[in-house]
């Protein structure tokens, strides 16, 4: 933003005071920076202040904030010439028969010179980081820049017909924009079409090669429209063109700035181009925007502020944003608690200003957040829904449990590049795939997590010896039309053995007090020596190492140990307290047994189980070759058993396991 034209109605405050204040109060201020006898403001404003996005909306703001720094400020009334209007000018046809925008303005306008735009246009445009290409264009953006409202301008002679009719695009329209790069459209987007069924416009977005201002241009259509910015913003971010206009159209700029833009953009066309009018001002405005007129009580804009302010001070702060103010009391009660304010909100704040505490809060923001009182509002406890609840309590529990033994979380993007998900042999058509995403990287929606820790694996293995990694996280699987089904999963990956992931799982459900587990031979597209984790019968993953081809595919130079779940299933038998056992009154005979493995170990523990009534229980002491050992746990509720009772019990076990 460039100071000079309203530098005068600020004469009583240098530029360092300007951002400290409106800093304070309004726009933030970011830096300033002197060029010669200007000052370059960089302002950042809210998104749902549109009417801030123009040098003229930021000097209205200063108007209202710097007289509450004791600093005199007037904001100069812009007026335009009438425009003389031909009798009979070059013809031109505009129709929105669907009313697809709020406001279209066009005329055209004869006799142009091309060339190179006046210095202090040239340079406001650079400072602002818009890039100049000549007098014809610049005055758009520097109109846009100025009064907050975008403007488009056209060949007229490249326009065969001389219509423009406002339409939807239909599925698979193509449009050739400015810059030469085709875009296929989805259908709904606003088009117009010069009545052949050639698109001429992308309005409110960009422009097309085929009507756009060439070096041979003597006549143009100057063209404003105020677009639905819902459409705007579905057809820009769609098509992936992020343009400034779109960056406006999308905000809902006021329609009513589109006259004023008009006629300013007119007045520069014919002091920097020589051009004159060349036909009538076509205005469509089939809905006019009106004001609103809304009810405020003295008493409540006190009781919000915290603060008691002067009726003289609210009327000055909102009559300088722009606000009509009409001061009136109730007969019924007493003053001030029947003084209220009927106050008429502008066109340009109809979008973002609709109850009485969005007047107060204008209110309160130019008095100034630092001058009310420092008063923290008592704490309050919103109780969640147990399901909530619950799921950060489980998962809070395993991510404390798994760190703790020496497990390292990692929170990797819930998108995943095609070709990470192409070299695992998943099927592309049963993601979904985001639309003009900003990287190739992050394309396609994760439906599992094991992608990203096996990428996080291969780019961590040689920095570290022993490497062993977890993720919980959602993923998103297709859901017929709809939203996609978002379930937690939770995923482990390590680079020691299989027992060691094994027996990561089990301490893991011990530790969430989950019982009835069983893990059991299984299969799974990504592993080899694969088993399933199951839960009353039900299973809710699977542990296995990665196959030889997809480790070869992926960079891998050692195996790894994988193993996913559905953690929701985790939590739906998630128990918060042991489930007590009483203890046996009697002793327990040990005894172990080593034996060639020829069946899973889950089969093992299933038979010594079925195998003898005084088991109660098995642990696993180590292995070799295909040997292993266990030691079993004998003792009975009745009595005190024998060692001779127990291997009996014993040899039973081995006979069932080897038979």
């Amino acid at each position: 933003m460039a100071t000079s034209e309203f530098w005068s109605s600020f004469k009583s405050c240098n530029a360092k005071r300007i951002q400290k204040y409106l800093s304070l109060c309004g726009p933030s201020i970011e830096t300033v920076e002197k060029i010669e006898n200007d000052f370059i403001f960089d302002i950042e404003i809210t998104s749902n202040r549109i009417d801030m996005a123009s040098v003229y909306g930021i000097a209205r703001e200063a108007q209202a904030i710097l007289p509450q720094f004791g600093k005199k400020a007037i904001l100069k009334k812009r007026s335009f010439p009438k425009p003389k209007l031909p009798e009979h000018g070059l013809p031109i046809e505009i129709v929105d028969p669907e009313n697809l925008s709020n406001r279209v303005l066009g005329v055209v306008m004869d006799n142009i010179t091309i060339g190179e735009s006046p210095d202090y246009i040239k340079r406001r445009l650079y400072h602002a980081g818009i890039r100049t290409l000549n007098n014809i264009v610049d005055i758009t953006n520097y109109v846009m820049l100025d009064v907050g409202h975008p403007a488009h301008v056209f060949d007229y002679d490249r326009i065969q017909s001389k219509k423009l009719i406002f339409r939807t695009s239909k599925k698979n329209e193509t449009i050739t924009s400015l810059e030469d790069k085709t875009y296929k459209l989805s259908g709904g987007d606003c088009v117009i079409d010069d009545g052949t069924g050639t698109l001429i416009d992308l309005p409110g977005i960009i422009g097309t090669s085929n009507s756009v201002v060439v070096d041979s241009t003597k006549r143009i259509l100057f063209f404003l429209d105020n677009n639905n910015p819902v459409q705007m913003r579905r057809s820009s971010m769609s098509l992936g063109i992020r343009t400034l206009a779109a960056t406006y159209n999308e905000k809902g700029p006021d329609p009513e700035l589109a006259y004023t833009a008009l006629l300013y953009g007119i007045q520069l066309y014919q002091e920097n181009t020589g051009a004159h009018i060349a036909s009538k001002i076509h205005d469509l405005y089939p809905i006019k925007r009106i004001t609103k007129d809304i009810k405020v009580y003295l008493k409540d804009i006190h009781r919000v502020m915290g603060i008691t302010i002067d009726e003289k001070q609210i009327i000055s702060i909102l009559k300088h944003l722009g606000f009509g103010v009409m001061r009136h009391e109730d007969k019924e009660l007493a003053y001030p608690d029947g003084l209220y304010f009927n106050i008429t909100v502008p066109t340009y704040r109809t979008c973002d200003v609709s109850i009485k505490e969005d007047i107060i809060e204008e209110v309160a923001r130019v008095y100034g957040y630092h001058n009310l009182p420092n008063v923290i509002s008592p704490l309050a406890f919103v109780k969640q829904p147990k399901e909530l609840e619950k799921l950060y309590t489980v998962q809070y529990k395993t991510k404390y449990f798994l760190k703790h033994i020496g497990l390292h979380e990692f929170l990797n993007y819930s998108m995943l590049s095609a070709d990470l998900l192409t070299d695992l042999d998943y099927n592309l058509s049963k993601h979904l795939k985001i639309t003009n995403t900003i990287s190739s990287e992050i394309e396609y929606m994760r439906t599992s997590l094991l992608p990203s820790l096996i990428k996080n694996m291969k780019d961590n293995i040689g920095k570290k010896e022993t490497l062993r990694f977890f993720e919980i996280a959602k993923v998103y699987n297709k859901n017929n039309n709809s939203l996609p089904q978002e379930t937690y999963n939770l995923a482990i990956a390590v680079n020691t053995n299989f027992s060691d992931l094994k027996g990561i799982i089990e301490a893991l459900l011990h530790e969430l007090h989950i019982k009835n587990t069983s893990i059991e031979q299984g299969s799974h597209a990504l592993m080899h020596n694969t088993a399933s984790v199951k839960i009353n019968k039900q299973r809710v993953g699977s542990i296995g190492i990665l196959k030889r081809n997809y480790q070869h595919i992926i960079g891998l130079s050692e195996e790894i140990y994988i193993a996913e779940f559905n953690f929701e299933k985790l939590i739906e038998y998630f128990s918060l307290l042991y489930q007590f056992s009483p203890p046996t009154q009697y002793a327990v005979v040990k005894l172990d047994l080593t034996f060639q493995k020829s069946i899973p170990y889950q089969q093992i523990e299933d038979f010594a189980y079925k195998s003898s009534p005084l088991l109660k229980r098995v642990e696993y002491l180590s292995s070799f070759g295909n040997n292993i050992s266990l030691r079993f746990y004998f003792s009975s509720h009745e009595k005190n058993i024998t060692e001779k009772e127990a291997m009996v019990q014993l040899t039973n076990i081995r006979n069932k396991i080897s038979s």
